[in-house]
């Protein structure tokens, strides 16, 4: 109980310290070398950050749903004036790509933030990935698979934690739709978080809304993934359910969770 009341002070005095900060959102800021139309287009991304570049603060990299054929980056404003500094991409979306193009566009975002977030007052060793339903998987394909990001000359086992919201970890439905594969039969390739469970990975976060509300059996699918997590030898997954909110609704109370989870990770990495 200390330890718990001692969390929520930390995180109570930090939002109150930032909230006299001056905060910015720079938006449509380009991140990818590719020269097409469609990525110069879409591949952009915004930065929800303090005025300045002396305060070196946690990052959160957030990636929208949209079951990867729509959705739009947006700021949560749960996590806006926070002590973060927030970064939001978009990424290519089925049909106009695959699902390898959206995982891909994710690990080049990440990248990006890595090498540029320094500028914007953000601590580029202290970048968490999140995201909700697609945004979820993402964070968990690029985080997983090493080769998304090593072609970028990045390594995921630098991130501070992957913390997804109610995402796919069989292979995506909007990928099985595309191999004339139904929403409920389960699948799984090496598109599949599921695939590439390892126990050497950051702090592995999930989070799921009702088991009777949730998409697709959305909670079980993901109480699998822990479990093989567990028996891989992973040190720190974790796995949340809301009772009570539906796939949609889940976002916002998970943000509680992220912080909290982002202040335990922060804290048992400087001890």
């Amino acid at each position: 109980m200390k330890q718990i009341l001692l969390t929520l002070m930390v995180l109570l005095f930090a939002a109150g310290a930032y909230a006299d900060e001056t905060w910015k959102t720079d938006t449509n800021i380009p991140y990818t070398s590719k020269t097409d139309d469609y990525s110069t287009h879409r591949l952009l991304l915004d930065i929800h950050h303090p005025e300045g570049t002396a305060s070196a603060m946690p990052v959160i990299v957030w990636f929208h749903g949209g079951g990867l054929t729509g959705g739009e980056k947006f700021i949560p404003a749960e996590l806006s004036r926070q002590g973060y500094v927030v970064v939001a991409p978009n990424y290519r979306l089925i049909p106009n790509v695959g699902v390898s193009e959206c995982i891909d566009d994710a690990a080049e975002a990440v990248a990006w933030v890595a090498d540029n977030i320094a500028a914007y007052g953000g601590d580029p060793s202290k970048i968490f990935v999140t995201g909700h339903s697609a945004g979820g998987f993402l964070t968990s394909m690029i985080g997983l698979d090493k080769t998304y990001l090593s072609k970028y000359g990045k390594d995921p086992d630098n991130l501070l934690g992957l913390i997804p919201y109610s995402g796919q970890v069989i292979t995506h439905f909007s990928d099985r739709e595309s191999k004339g594969i139904g929403a409920l039969t389960p699948y799984v390739d090496d598109k599949a978080p599921l695939f590439h469970v390892r126990k050497d990975c950051p702090p592995y976060i999930i989070i799921t809304g009702d088991p009777e509300e949730e998409l697709y059996g959305r909670y079980e699918e993901n109480l699998y993934m822990w479990r093989m997590m567990k028996l891989a030898g992973h040190p720190d997954v974790r796995i949340y359910r809301l009772d009570g909110y539906n796939h949609g609704d889940m976002a916002a109370p998970a943000h509680h969770i992220l912080k909290k989870e982002i202040a335990r990770i922060l804290k048992e990495r400087h001890q």
